[in-house]
C-alpha cells in the first residue's frame, strides 16, 4: 500500500523558512524514480492549489505566487520529495500536501502538514 508521509510543517514568522518533506513508501525507487511528484496546499475556504510539481525528466513548475521563493526537490534513493520554502509570507498559510503520480494516472497524497506563517 503506497503512504505518503509529510513533515516538517510550522509555526514561522514572516520572512523566514520552513522545508517540509515527504516520504513514500510501498513503491519501488524505480517506480517512484519515474513518477511526478508536487506539492499542493489548501488554506481555509479556499481550493487546494498546485504550489510546485516536479516531473521525472525533472521539469519543474511553480505557481506564480512561489516563484523565486520555494524549490521542489526529489531524492530517488530515498523515495523523498521536499519543498524548501524562504521569505515565507502569511499568505502562505495552508495545509500542504504532497502528491504522487504514476506514468499509468493514478495518483496518491499524503495527510498534509501545517504551515502557519505569522506577521
Amino acid at each position: 500500500q503506497v503512504q505518503l508521509v509529510e513533515s516538517g510543517g510550522g509555526l514561522v514568522q514572516a520572512g523566514g523558512s520552513l522545508r517540509p518533506s515527504c516520504v513514500v513508501s510501498g513503491i519501488s525507487r524505480s517506480i517512484f524514480s519515474i513518477s511526478n511528484v508536487g506539492w499542493y496546499r489548501q488554506a481555509p475556504g479556499r481550493q487546494r492549489e498546485l504550489v510546485a510539481d516536479l516531473r521525472s525528466g525533472g521539469n519543474t513548475n511553480y505557481a506564480d505566487s512561489v516563484k523565486g521563493r520555494f524549490t521542489i526537490s526529489r531524492d530517488n534513493a530515498k523515495n523523498t520529495v521536499c519543498l524548501q520554502m524562504n521569505s515565507l509570507k502569511p499568505e502562505d498559510t495552508a495545509v500542504y500536501y504532497c502528491k504522487v503520480q504514476y506514468p499509468s494516472g493514478s495518483s496518491f497524497w499524503g495527510q498534509g502538514t501545517q504551515v502557519t506563517v505569522s506577521s
